[in-house]
């Protein structure tokens, strides 16, 4: 384990992780690269490659990477700041380099959209997320040139630290408790511990909480001093924007960007339903669904969403902890702070172990992998065991294997929306399922994250997230 649930989890901006979140983050860490030569800066060169050309126009690809060189932070960037930048960009033909250095700045010159090649690197396990940013002198000297890669929910690694072996499993550099690589050991530790998937998990937070390089997000009212304070705190702050972008997405009607026409749903099948009432046994379900859409409806807007573990796949986790404090007895905070720490846990052995990444694996690798986080925490959060939990979280993706991304026109619309929605439903399904069950089940989550993993490289690459296959062919732009 090398990776924080506050890092699988994080506040950032719509439609898309690896390809609006990712990419302003690498233009952050070019900024960092090219400081010491800002005054030399003169001009910026953008490529984009493979996914990231083909679908960045309707993932916003082109305007993240521009409030990032403008040192604009994700999670905190506002609306109203990038209309301005864009603006300045579109009619002054200018960028605030670092945010306070102006250089000149022409869309068709210097950012460029590769559509036909993933970006050249035969040394190295290349992915299909690649960008190269390239400083210019004023007399047309490079400065500074970097690559990065956008590997899935907002995660961005530089060119130099992707592995060239096929099957490098990633070690942990940071110091833990309990660190694991595999769900295996994860239940082996618990048991020895005599802890719960949850308890051992916080226990790992704890011992990460004074590191710098964990962006956690902002906590109005800290309940304590504590490591242990501050890491349920944070959880909770997690959970409140969750909320707070569904609720908005329940209040917010109208058409979504981006050309599709595609109408909210959320808001008007909400009011229906508070109309009608909850005398139909299924109306949870129909909830479930209302919650899933209504952050999906908000992230496609390019409103401010919490990566779980993908933005395209942001409505599971937070439809399916909604579900548990609105239909379920006892409900309470505790309950939510298990699911998020049990939630995290498998995301991370997904991440660590296989992709989060559409572009690379496809749409099992986003709300495949968010199904089955939510089955294995909801699990915790109703009191499950850790047996449970993993048999949960593995029937969460075993019905999810194989699916393509395939967005129509690039957009995070269709059929991205509706998918989170049953993907929060085959969560349910599968929590229940698995604490129902009494005996073994035969296949592993660790064995089904491999096979997510394989299926998705065995995928052809028109099938994960580049629009060029499936509903985005198919399907005909209006």
């Amino acid at each position: 384990m090398n990776t924080s649930l506050f890092e699988l989890f994080k506040i950032g901006i719509g439609p898309s992780s690896s390809h609006t979140v990712g990419p302003m983050r690498a233009a952050l860490a070019f900024l960092h690269e090219a400081g010491p030569r800002l005054p030399d800066i003169h001009r910026v060169l953008i490529d984009l490659y493979g996914s990231l050309a083909l679908t960045g126009i309707g993932h916003g690809t082109d305007h993240a990477v521009l409030a990032g060189l403008s040192n604009q932070q994700p999670d905190t960037i506002t609306p109203e700041s990038m209309a301005s930048l864009l603006d300045r960009a579109s009619a002054k033909n200018q960028l605030l380099f670092h945010g306070d250095h102006p250089i000149e700045f022409l869309r068709e010159r210097d950012l460029l959209f590769h559509r036909d090649q993933m970006f050249p690197a035969p040394e190295i396990k290349t992915h299909p997320n690649g960008m190269r940013f390239t400083a210019f002198d004023a007399t047309g000297e490079i400065v500074a040139s970097h690559v990065y890669f956008s590997i899935g929910g907002g995660f961005v690694i530089p060119a130099e630290e992707l592995s060239p072996e096929e099957d490098a499993v990633p070690k942990s550099s940071r110091p833990m408790p309990f660190p694991f690589r595999s769900a295996e050991e994860l239940l082996k530790l618990s048991t020895k511990s005599n802890l719960t998937i949850a308890e051992l998990m916080f226990q790992n937070e704890v011992a990460l909480a004074h590191d710098a390089s964990i962006l956690r997000p902002r906590v109005e009212h800290p309940t304590g001093e504590q490591d242990a304070d501050k890491v349920r705190d944070g959880i909770l702050a997690l959970w409140s924007a969750m909320r707070d972008c569904a609720e908005r997405g329940m209040r917010t009607g109208g058409i979504l960007p981006g050309g599709l026409n595609v109408r909210r749903r959320a808001q008007r099948l909400s009011e229906r339903l508070k109309e009608e009432g909850s005398r139909d046994p299924l109306a949870p379900l129909d909830w479930l669904t209302i919650y899933a859409m209504a952050v999906n409806e908000e992230n496609a807007a390019g409103s401010r969403v919490v990566t779980a573990p993908t933005n395209g796949a942001a409505g599971v986790i937070p439809a399916i902890g909604l579900y548990y404090l609105n239909f379920i007895e006892g409900a309470n905070d505790d309950g939510i702070v298990r699911y998020f720490l049990t939630a995290a846990a498998i995301g991370i052995l997904y991440k660590e172990n296989a992709s989060i990444s559409g572009a690379e694996v496809g749409c099992q690798g986003e709300v495949g992998v968010a199904c089955s986080m939510a089955a294995g925490g909801l699990v915790a959060a109703l009191g499950g065991t850790n047996a449970q939990v993993e048999h949960a979280a593995e029937i969460g993706m075993e019905h999810n294997l194989g699916m393509t991304c395939d967005p129509i026109g690039g957009l995070v619309q269709i059929p991205c929306i509706e998918r989170n929605a049953m993907g929060a439903v085959k969560a349910v399904n599968a929590a229940r399922m698995a604490m129902h069950e009494t005996d073994e089940h035969k296949v592993s989550l660790d064995q089904v994250i491999r096979t997510m993993y394989q299926t998705g490289l065995d995928m052809q690459s028109r099938y994960k997230e580049t629009s060029l296959a499936g509903l985005a062919l198919n399907v005909i732009e209006c």
